[in-house]
């Protein structure tokens, strides 16, 4: 029998929707349980099923439908798949189904333990009243259902040592895919308008690229350009927005925004920059090894994922804090790192490297 992919739900970018997609092309045969799904034609028609969530306003609001979710997935209807594969950032492997599927084998792929009710405070979205309250009885219940997958596998080190900390089970580390071998080609297929864009930017620059939110810390990469004298470019789009603007006004920061640019220009931006800066404490991020397959050095914090995909004086720079004499000195240090180098550095994350590996953990835990 199939095997049946459950996915938190699904946006029309992002990088759980990134592994998502990997995991959906190995196994073209599963159907995907999501609580809701916002990029319809992400896959084929009939593919995809949601929950009764989907059929709420609580669809638009994560906060107040997180309460529903634990229930939500544990009434999640009849299947007859083989292998339960769950893709879990919040509670999607408390999932339970009727039918053939309700003795069928569970095994998690654990992007990290929810952070709303874990880690509050790597996630300012879990400071709130309501979802301090909620975290107290959703921990335990959390951790009963992280017992009963067969198998779990976590997306970094990182985040490795946080699910012993709070479901007490151990997993092996599969990390996330990267298709290295779109960042290496240098096909100038931009459109007139972005080609615009890339001739407006300055000569030299270091870029920050992410959704627009607290949590990813851009402010730091407006101060890591003020104090090192380099000007700054910010790809992205998000409610933070204002914010970074009025910084770089307040500062006298060169800051130039890219709004929401295409992957092939996202791509370019890479190549031209000095360096990638990632500041924030991330479960693995994807972008600063996007930006080792372009050839780009990274400068990011020695802290989380990053510091497992980037070799310290060597792909980049990692720093213990983002703060005026560090970051000067990595901007000073990064000139000398070798494209090279961070591309081979590169590969190692590469999608068929995951194929492999998650092909091998599956077939494992049948």
């Amino acid at each position: 029998m199939p095997e049946i992919i459950v996915h938190e739900w699904i946006e029309a970018h992002g990088g759980a929707e990134k592994v998502l997609d990997s995991i959906a092309s190995l196994y073209p045969l599963a159907q995907i349980k999501c609580l809701w799904n916002d990029a319809p034609y992400r896959f084929e028609q009939g593919r995809v099923s949601e929950s009764i969530l989907a059929r709420t306003p609580l669809r638009r609001n994560k906060a107040m439908a997180l309460p529903l979710m634990p229930l939500t997935w544990r009434y999640s209807g009849r299947s007859n798949a083989g292998l339960i594969l769950c893709s879990s950032h919040l509670f999607s492997h408390h999932v339970r189904f009727s039918g053939a599927a309700r003795s069928a084998p569970k095994i998690v792929y654990a992007y990290t333990p929810a952070r709303y009710i874990w880690n509050p405070e790597l996630d300012t979205r879990g400071a709130s009243f309501g979802a301090r309250v909620a975290s107290v009885p959703l921990r335990k219940i959390d951790r009963a259902r992280a017992n009963e997958p067969r198998s779990i596998a976590s997306i970094s080190e990182f985040v490795r040592s946080r699910i012993q900390s709070a479901w007490d089970r151990d997993s092996q580390v599969i990390y996330p895919p990267v298709d290295v071998a779109f960042y290496t080609n240098k096909a100038q297929d931009w459109t007139p308008a972005e080609e615009g864009i890339l001739q407006s930017l300055p000569d030299v620059y270091v870029l920050g690229a992410s959704r627009f939110i607290p949590y990813k810390r851009l402010e730091d990469v407006i101060l890591l350009g003020k104090a090192a004298g380099v000007p700054v470019v910010l790809a992205g789009d998000g409610p933070h927005a204002p914010i970074l603007k009025a910084l770089a006004e307040r500062t006298g920061a060169s800051v130039q925004f890219v709004v929401r640019p295409s992957a092939q220009l996202l791509r370019e931006l890479y190549v031209r920059a000095l360096a990638y800066v990632f500041p924030p404490v991330e479960d693995f991020g994807l972008m600063p090894v996007e930006a080792m397959a372009a050839g780009t050095p990274v400068i990011a914090r020695a802290i989380g994922g990053a510091s497992e995909t980037v070799v310290h004086g060597k792909t980049g720079i990692l720093l213990d804090e983002f703060e005026p004499v560090s970051m000067r000195n990595a901007v000073d240090n990064v000139d000398s790192l070798k494209t090279s180098d961070c591309v081979d550095r590169a590969w190692e994350f590469d999608q068929l490297v995951f194929e492999r590996k998650m092909t091998r953990w599956v077939d494992a835990n049948r």
